[in-house]
């Protein structure tokens, strides 16, 4: 049994458009139910800066709706950052991609970010998640999936990520779950997850579980 933190948009890194305490709490019941001790915290700062001995962080928050004091930025960087070093796991959920843009080294650590003037997405609709052919342990055997959602288009994404699905939008096939290895701490970037519909797709729940698994190093 591992233990999960899941860090959930609040306060100034909630929004009107996502609904953060509904969407951590399914979230906290699929990890749960895969047999793992699961916390959330709504002190975003301050979890990321202690996040005491958690195995994997879960971050599933939005982008600050005023600027933050830099000093709390990078104390939070500091306690991700080691986190990471000691091993510690990572899976970064949907609108965090849009989170810390003065956090200097969360690109790195998520695999991307969204880009603003550029990174998209159309109206939420029911779509085809297409996984990659690969030899990556999450995707082995997991079959394409079809999950209401929002689908994120043109996000950067850095060269040493491995891209697990895909989508396709205006003719063209865009990232929108990655992973990446960062010995010794694994990361996983999954952009599906605006609200609690994404996670009545059994689709996504298989690719959930199978994330979990992966970066806890399971399998």
């Amino acid at each position: 049994m591992a233990e999960v933190l899941i860090i959930s948009g609040a306060g100034y890194y909630s929004d009107p458009w996502h609904h953060f305490a509904a969407t951590s709490e399914r979230l906290a019941k699929i990890i749960a139910d895969l047999g793992h001790d699961v916390t959330v915290s709504e002190a975003v700062e301050d979890a990321l800066a202690e996040p005491g001995e958690a195995d994997l962080i879960v971050v599933n928050i939005g982008n600050p709706r005023e600027a933050r004091p830099q000093s709390r930025i990078d104390a939070a960087e500091r306690g991700l950052d080691r986190h990471l070093q000691r091993g510690g796991a990572l899976l970064g959920v949907h609108v965090s991609a849009t989170s810390m843009t003065t956090m200097t080294g969360w690109s790195h650590m998520l695999g991307g970010h969204w880009v603003r003037g550029r990174t998209m997405h159309p109206k939420q609709d029911l779509f085809s998640v297409a996984v990659r052919r690969g030899d990556h342990p999450i995707i082995q055997d997991l079959a394409d999936f079809t999950v209401f959602d929002e689908r994120y288009s043109y996000l950067h994404t850095n060269p040493d990520i491995t891209v697990l699905c895909e989508h396709h939008t205006e003719g063209l096939w865009h990232p929108i779950v990655w992973a990446r290895e960062s010995r010794p701490a694994r990361v996983v970037y999954d952009g599906l997850g605006h609200d609690t519909r994404s996670y009545d797709s059994a689709g996504h729940v298989d690719l959930l579980g199978r994330t979990v698994g992966w970066v806890l190093r399971d399998f």
